[in-house]
């Protein structure tokens, strides 16, 4: 037994915990748990536990259902919101076929493989995510439309109010629970609010942001309101996104850094942007996955539509923030299109992915958009060569199932999958009869 796994059994001694939380996610995202024992988790830690893994959405088919949940000892954290005594604490897992074999189906371990490539290249990937989410006084009921808990704007400081004894609840929560939180505001939206994550290695940021997604919504839901990471709930106001900063480091050094060059850019950080502007099209499917995501990447509001960077341009894919004197190690790139409701574990996989293979072809990097994309016409996109990201789910998955990049990264059985979700997802979405139409035709047609 390890030094952390002592650590783990010796803490849940000391901290009357009762209650152990196995977590982990399926392929699209949603947080599965089981509870453990204090008894059973030194088996855990050995052997694993046993579960089902064919009811699991994506994990397995019948006939190879077995399979076993090794929690990962680095990130236990007693949970906060379960009260004092006794305690619950939690850890994530990785999963495993019954002869120790990493599972494909494990999203986990598809972002450790495309980390585990990364570090044979010679770098640390680090992310830093700007979550927005929506309050609203109530989740979804039939026919009645969703309200915002306050008609505040972007920044602005409400005396009282839920909105800010929320933010300041599920900060004091994040923390307790080792996430550092950076920043926390009222977004542009009614109701809408923003919360940044410090920076850390890729696999522990998204770790952090399933247990953020977890946290928000039990921290909601005792203030009997409801908060929802869905990309758009507002047709007239923006919609959320996940705004990531990412850098690669060579050891202590910032490998995105060169001084003197253009936004102190090295060769490296350019060639990884074109990277991910050469297969954005290919990944937006992974990071931006319900058909409700291209509502917002199509709905203005400073949401990027079309495969661009640029130097603070907030209308471009990618962003580069503003270089800090004497702070070359805070040289950083800002991914604009991903959502907050997608698997994190797979989108930043294929964002890595992407970037990497930039890097390592030598991608050029086009020109920069130095004006508002959306405030050009077609024709002026056009001539400048700008092309579009995918307009819907549908359109992003016929561009991602010819995707030899994707597929390598998310592996023959996630991408299958993801594909077969997808594609019903899309089928069950054009046969609704929406409010929009009834609206529109009933009474003309």
């Amino acid at each position: 037994m390890d030094r952390q796994q002592e650590f783990v059994l010796r803490t849940i001694e000391e901290r009357d915990i009762r209650f152990v939380r196995l977590w982990f996610t399926d392929v699209l995202g949603t947080l599965k748990s089981v509870a453990i024992a204090p008894a059973e988790l030194e088996g855990a830690f050995a052997e694993g536990i046993g579960f089902d893994g064919s009811v699991i959405e994506g994990f397995a088919r019948v006939f190879e259902s077995d399979m076993l949940a090794k929690p990962d000892p680095a990130t236990f954290q007693v949970l906060p919101w379960r009260g004092d005594t006794p305690g619950t604490a939690r850890m994530f897992c990785d999963i495993t076929l019954p002869d120790g074999t990493p599972s494909i189906a494990d999203p986990r371990n598809v972002l450790k493989r495309a980390l585990a490539k990364c570090s044979d290249m010679g770098y640390t990937f680090y992310t830093h995510p700007e979550i927005e989410f929506f309050l609203l006084k109530r989740g979804y009921e039939p026919g009645v439309k969703p309200e915002p808990i306050d008609n505040a704007g972007y920044f602005d400081h409400v005396h009282t109010g839920a909105a800010q004894d929320f933010r300041r609840t599920a900060i004091s929560m994040l923390e307790s629970v080792g996430i550092s939180v950076e920043f926390s505001h009222h977004e542009g939206a009614p109701g809408q609010n923003e919360i940044d994550l410090r920076y850390a290695d890729a696999l522990t940021t998204s770790d952090n942001i399933m247990t953020f997604r977890t946290i928000l919504k039990d921290v909601a839901y005792e203030r009997d309101i409801y908060a929802t990471f869905m990309p758009k709930v507002f047709a007239d106001h923006p919609g959320s996104g996940m705004h990531t900063h990412m850098s690669l480091f060579d050891g202590d050094t910032n490998a995105f850094f060169e001084a003197g060059a253009d936004y102190q850019l090295s060769a490296a950080a350019r060639q990884f942007i074109a990277g991910i502007l050469h297969h954005g099209a290919e990944i937006t499917a992974v990071t931006n996955q319900w058909v409700n995501s291209y509502k917002r990447l199509w709905g203005g509001g400073e949401a990027p539509a079309h495969l661009t960077w640029g130097h603070n341009n907030t209308s471009a894919m990618v962003r580069v923030p503003m270089y800090k004197p004497d702070k070359g190690n805070s040289t950083r790139i800002e991914v604009r299109t991903i959502d907050p409701a997608c698997n994190p574990y797979l989108a930043y996989a294929v964002l890595l992915a992407a970037g990497l293979k930039g890097i390592e072809e030598g991608y050029e990097l086009p020109p920069e958009a130095e004006e508002d994309v959306w405030s050009l016409t077609q024709g002026e996109r056009q001539a400048l060569g700008i092309a579009p990201l995918p307009g819907s789910l549908h359109d992003a998955i016929t561009i991602m199932e010819r995707s030899d990049l994707v597929a390598e990264t998310l592996g023959e059985h996630v991408f299958d999958f993801f594909l077969r979700n997808k594609q019903q997802e899309w089928a069950d979405y054009r046969r609704q009869v929406t409010e929009f139409e009834l609206a529109r035709y009933l009474d003309r047609l």
